[in-house]
């Protein structure tokens, strides 16, 4: 996403910026992430990308110029998910769908929650 414009400093300038239908996808995403994380979570731009922290970084999300992408922060989870995102481009780091079909919003909370798991694991 180039543009001349100054690169945004909040998660509202970042998705302000964002065309339609990529726009409103990604806005289903952070809701259903909101829903999800701990209260102290705090929304962040990370690597020029919408992240959420809690003690750590958990999960982001970007669009890009033909897909939207989540990143849980976790290649483990992405392997461990193999089957639920068939129907879904994946990589090491990322999950691909559709700029006008947010992700499945019980693939988004199983990869919430068990990301919030590892973070909370590591932290003991």
């Amino acid at each position: 996403m180039r543009t001349d414009k100054p690169a945004p400093t909040t998660v509202d300038e970042y998705l302000s910026n964002v065309p339609e239908p990529a726009r409103s996808t990604l806005e289903t995403v952070r809701t259903r992430i909101r829903e999800l994380v701990p209260p102290d979570a705090t929304e962040v731009l990370s690597y020029g990308m919408p992240a959420f922290k809690w003690k750590k970084p958990l999960v982001g999300y970007a669009a890009f110029s033909n897909h939207c992408s989540f990143f849980p922060m976790s290649a483990a989870l992405i392997a461990s998910m193999e089957e639920e995102l068939r129907n879904y481009s994946t990589a090491k780091g990322t999950i691909r769908f559709p700029s006008d079909q947010p992700l499945d919003t019980a693939i988004i909370t199983k990869l919430v929650q068990a990301r919030l798991e590892q973070v909370a694991a590591k932290r003991k």
